[in-house]
């Protein structure tokens, strides 16, 4: 019996791609984040990143805090900050599927939407400002080292349990960095052989949860020699894999997954033998209201 809702963070299923990986010698396991409480793999560091500042007094019960999101990592705060009492201001661009707005309120959060011009830079400069002249704290996933610790402490270690030491590709989408970051520091300490690989947007492309950034705006988490290798995928690669998980494999996620998927099918065509782990990030009923299954 769990005592809290944040107990069920963690401990995610692996699931084996039965239809979509064609190469018999590679086995290939969707690592099931939407199966978090608040519905993505962004509870982790969210728990992390809350805890572990009140347990150090970084972070007081009666700071006002505030963070830019592009949803995810908002839901999952809301959800925690409810849990613990704070209060706390989420910032996400206007174009967020309304999904997301309603479930952070819901959760009792304030969400103020910037311009979907300036897109979620804009929405780290508004509540950068809110820290320099209204004296709010940011949670800054961005430059917090306890986003990357969690998964270093949960994310690594269930992955390597699951299996059996026998993990020799890892790949995730790359967005704050800190799945990608945590998980290859642990994989990296138990083999140095895991291969690690970062997706990324082709230039082209905007598929929210997965990012090129600007330099200026360049995750200060983010150890570029802790990825080995990076891949780019297309927003419609992405769109058309989100769907196929959906449909072959009774996946449904939302499209940074996807084109998680796409890069490690690629990546399994091309091996004579292996076991890769993909992150499947989120859940797809927070993109209903947009077009990605429409």
């Amino acid at each position: 019996m769990s005592k809290s809702i944040l107990d069920l963070i963690g401990n995610t299923p692996l699931v084996l791609s039965r239809v979509l990986n064609k190469n018999p010698n590679v086995k290939l396991f969707f690592k099931m984040e939407g199966h978090n409480p608040g519905g993505s793999v962004k509870d982790r560091a969210a728990l992390n990143m809350l805890k572990s500042g009140l347990e150090r007094g970084d972070i007081l019960k009666t700071d006002k805090l505030i963070e830019a999101t592009s949803g995810n990592t908002g839901i999952a705060l809301a959800m925690i900050a409810g849990v613990y009492g704070l209060d706390i201001e989420l910032v996400m661009p206007e174009n967020a599927t309304k999904e997301r707005v309603q479930t952070m309120r819901a959760f009792g959060a304030k969400v103020t939407l910037t311009s979907s011009d300036v897109g979620i830079e804009g929405a780290r400069d508004y509540a950068e400002s809110k820290v320099q002249n209204e004296g709010y704290i940011m949670i800054n996933q961005f430059a917090n080292d306890d986003n990357w610790k969690a998964h270093y402490k949960t994310t690594g270690p269930e992955i390597w349990e699951d299996t059996h030491g026998e993990i020799t590709h890892f790949v995730s989408a790359m967005g704050t960095t800190g799945t990608i970051m945590g998980t290859s520091t642990y994989l990296k300490e138990q083999n140095s052989e895991v291969e690690i690989v970062g997706v990324q947007p082709t230039d082209d492309s905007s598929i929210p949860g997965i990012r090129k950034w600007p330099k200026e705006y360049l995750p200060k988490i983010f150890d570029a020699s802790k990825v080995d290798r990076t891949m780019e995928v297309s927003q419609q690669e992405a769109v058309d894999m989100a769907k196929r998980l959906a449909k072959e494999e009774g996946i449904f996620s939302g499209m940074s997954s996807g084109g998680a998927a796409v890069a490690a099918l690629r990546l399994a065509d091309t091996l004579e033998h292996g076991v890769i782990v993909s992150i499947v990030c989120d859940r797809g009923d927070r993109y209903l209201s947009s077009d990605l299954f429409a």
